[in-house]
């Protein structure tokens, strides 16, 4: 075989494990300063989800007389860094593992998503709500890259109190745990 060749088929051979890599990507995002986890913490896992936020029409708190779309919870699937289901975010917040772990999160921080019409980045505090598993060390997630998941601006009224509003998201939730 000519050098050229071998040095080519080398090559090709390099770039492709490269691609199939397991290990994920494990850079974190630039965030604004008050949304990055407290010192002692690293970067655990990062986390892509797909699914809806889930508002509800209410009459408005601040507003007598009127209405507005308020924040009931999360329904999302979580997957890795290969695509694969590795659990579900929902309502509290929570974040449950396929293995049975689980944490529960309180928001700390926000900041606006750089992109319009996307929920905002956050800062939340964990603590673990479920087995010994994946999960169960985190101490901060962040949610970033976020994409749709924005409350509806039109269609709530005293007619529609009660309805439900199922908007797309997509975002990366990166966990930290303590060192």
């Amino acid at each position: 075989m000519p050098e050229t060749s071998r040095l080519t088929v080398f090559l090709l051979m390099l770039f492709i494990a490269g691609c199939v890599s397991s290990r994920p990507a494990m850079d974190p995002v630039a965030v604004p300063e008050k949304l990055k986890p407290g010192a002692g913490e690293s970067l655990a896992m990062i986390v892509s989800a797909k699914g809806v936020q889930v508002y509800e029409c209410r009459p408005a708190k601040d507003k007598p007389g009127d209405y507005a779309w308020a924040f009931v919870a999360p329904e999302a699937e979580l997957f890795d860094s290969r695509g694969r289901k590795i659990g579900r975010h929902h309502a509290g917040p929570h974040w449950e593992s396929a293995d049975g772990s689980a944490i529960l999160g309180a928001v700390k921080e926000n900041a606006p998503a750089p992109v319009p019409d996307a929920i905002p980045w956050l800062l939340l505090t964990a603590k673990s709500d479920g087995r010994e598993g994946a999960f169960s060390k985190v101490t901060s997630v962040q949610r970033v890259n976020t994409a749709g998941g924005v409350a509806p601006t039109t269609g709530c009224s005293q007619a529609a109190v009660g309805a439900a509003a199922r908007i797309n998201y997509t975002a990366d939730y990166y966990f930290f745990a303590r060192q």
